[in-house]
């Protein structure tokens, strides 16, 4: 599900109880005012055509800035002078959109870019005025961003695999010159390499499987030495080294349930200060200045982002950002070096949002772009916190969108398991989501049990549980869905992707009475022959695997009574299976023997398979054909609108 990129923000799920009775008269009340209209059927291309403009990010000086925009139906990178109406491309990607980018200099920058979604990406080069582009890794190998080394204009770190398919070493690479210099060699079981602020490679964490070390060096020239072992349940993950390069930021839930933020020692090997915790969720992503070396603050989710300030300056800044950008989530996504200027990205439940300049020394603010100016936020979908208990006694939160001017009652509804599972859902413009109840349908997304950003309990509960309680927290929120009067019975559909694909599959095959019809989209069949297929850099991780999921020779029973191929001949409902032939995370493999099976039943599965794509659909096309077949799927066997 989570495809490597360039830079990651880590975002934790919410837990907001919100009471039933204050959703539904939320939704059917309007004291004072006209209930809204229903909403005119959008075209379905509106909510998946590529952005007009994303992912802006400023030059280091600030007087320059990068975005994404199509040219020939694929997202490529501009460039465009902060004074300046004019914007070059720097890319001319035609085969698959640029995954990523960034600035290394005023003068270069570097984007990734994978075939037909093997996820073997390749780093590549070029000129801000768009000459002297170059592939810095040019092997059939996958390479991973370890940092940017914003000290160094000529040079990045990287991981490759080049040497060991299963681990990747680091490398310098020269940004002009192509040229590698290895820096660490992998001795097999290390996971992640981390730098300090000055750029050297100091410290590295390591996996068996099961346990996981913190090691530590002096110098680039010292050996790592291990500084601490815990089991893989018991996190301790370095965020950043202290800005003295002496110790580390660190979000641990060690001797706790939820994560937290704190300062470790290195030479005590203990967590010391406690820099901030919240007693309903994890908390693990930290904001800090650069360039005044100082921690600003912490965000979390309950039911939106959290922010807690440590800094006034920053604190003040978001208090002026969110002041002149009312209504939506605010979020700075970018500063120059000097931070003095900010690139600010706006977006809420019913808009993909805004990119936003703003100066902060001369408190300006320049729109830069609408993502999605063709969407009207009056015609889509508020997406509400809901929350219900599992029959075990869990509280299972999670989200609930109701179409536009529709009465919430004996509605058709679509039941969205997220991916993962190791994941979450969150608050946010979701193009699918708002797609679907612009069709009519309610849509469903729950956090069961395993989700993250709920505690290591929580977390915990899922181990050696696929298809079984998990599946029964999804199946409870039909349930509740249905005693609650918004679901007809006989109109529930279920879809997901990836493990939400999974969960479709075991849906349909263990609780066949409950849906009319489901839309699996890259998931797993069969884990045991998942397992034997998953790609050699995951290899470190097969035994903490085995634990989370269950071993093939130990629990074998436990896997077979799990995976939906081995009781195909319960499936009833019609189902509808996309898949991406290059996918390295859930092989073709996975849909291809489901399907065969339910054909030999005589049952016609529609199967899509896109030999361009892999772990989900990234070009814009294939997202039309596989988001029209859902459309006529659904419609056929839910009722729900249709475009003309």
């Amino acid at each position: 599900k989570d495809t490597p990129v360039i830079k990651e923000a880590i975002m934790r799920r919410s837990i907001l109880l919100l009471p039933v009775v204050m959703l539904l008269w939320n939704a059917c009340t309007y004291t004072g005012q006209q209930a809204p209209q229903v909403a005119p059927i959008i075209p379905m291309e509106d909510f998946f055509r590529n952005p007009t403009k994303t992912a802006f990010e400023l030059s280091p000086s600030g007087e320059l800035f990068a975005f994404m925009q199509p040219w020939e139906n694929r997202l490529n990178v501009y460039v465009q002078g902060t004074d300046s109406d004019e914007a070059i491309r720097v890319t001319s990607a035609t085969e698959r959109d640029i995954a990523g980018y960034l600035w290394v200099s005023d003068q270069r920058l570097i984007y990734i870019q994978d075939e037909g979604g093997d996820e073997n990406f390749r780093i590549y080069a070029v000129d801000s005025d768009g000459q002297n582009s170059q592939n810095l890794t040019p092997f059939k190998v996958q390479a991973r961003l370890i940092d940017d080394l914003e000290a160094n204009e000529d040079e990045i770190l990287v991981g490759l695999n080049q040497r060991d398919p299963r681990v990747h070493d680091a490398y310098r690479i020269n940004v002009h010159t192509g040229e590698l210099t290895l820096v660490a060699e992998n001795p097999g079981n290390i996971s992640s390499w981390i730098t300090d602020h000055e750029g050297r490679l100091l410290a590295a964490m390591t996996s068996d499987g099961v346990n996981e070390s913190l090691l530590y060096r002096k110098s680039e020239d010292a050996a790592f030495e291990t500084i601490i072992t815990t089991s893989f349940k018991e996190t301790l993950h370095p965020l950043l080294f202290t800005f003295d390069n002496q110790n580390l930021y660190v979000t641990s839930n060690r001797g706790r349930d939820k994560q937290a933020i704190y300062i470790f020692d290195i030479g005590t090997s203990s967590t010391t200060e406690l820099i901030f915790e919240h007693p309903e969720v994890d908390v693990s992503r930290l904001l800090y200045s650069k360039k005044r070396k100082v921690i600003t603050g912490v965000s979390y989710t309950q039911a939106k982002t959290s922010y807690h300030f440590f800094d006034e300056a920053r604190g003040n800044l978001q208090r002026r950002l969110e002041e002149q950008l009312p209504g939506f989530e605010v979020r700075i996504v970018d500063f120059n070096r000097a931070e003095t200027r900010c690139m600010v990205r706006t977006f809420s439940d019913r808009s993909r949002g805004s990119y936003y300049y703003y100066d902060i020394e001369s408190d300006h603010l320049l729109k830069l772009a609408d993502i999605n100016p063709w969407l009207n936020a009056d015609h889509l979908a508020a997406m509400r916190p809901i929350s219900y208990v599992s029959r075990d006694g869990l509280t299972i939160n999670g989200y609930l969108t109701l179409p536009v001017g529709v009465e919430p009652s004996n509605l058709p509804v679509v039941i969205h398991p997220h991916g993962g599972p190791w994941a979450r859902d969150f608050w946010t413009f979701n193009p699918g989501v708002q797609f679907l109840a612009n069709r009519g349908y309610a849509v469903l997304q729950m956090n069961f049990r395993g989700s993250t950003g709920y505690g290591r309990k929580f977390w915990e509960l899922s181990f050696k549980n696929w298809g079984k309680t998990m599946q029964d927290d999804i199946t409870d929120g039909v349930y509740w869905l249905i005693e609650e009067g918004i679901a007809d019975p006989e109109r529930i559909g279920i879809y997901g992707g990836s493990y939400g694909g999974y969960a479709t599959l075991a849906g349909v095959t263990f609780t066949p009475d409950l849906y009319a019809c489901a839309v699996d989209y890259v998931g797993v069949s069969n884990i045991l022959t998942w397992m034997d297929a998953i790609p050699p850099y995951w290899e470190m991780y097969r035994e903490m695997l085995y634990e989370m999921v269950g071993h093939p020779e130990e629990d074998r029973e436990l896997l077979v009574s799990a995976s939906p191929f081995y009781h195909v001949d319960q499936i009833q409902v019609p189902l509808l299976i996309a898949q991406g032939a290059n996918d390295p995370r859930v092989p073709k493999a996975e849909s291809d023997q489901i399907v065969e099976a339910l054909r030999k039943r005589g049952i016609d599965v529609p199967y899509m398979v896109k030999e361009n794509e892999g772990h989900g659909f990234r070009n814009e096309e294939n997202r039309f054909d596989f988001y029209r077949a859902m459309e006529n799927f659904l419609a056929e066997h839910l009722g729900g609108r249709l475009a003309p």
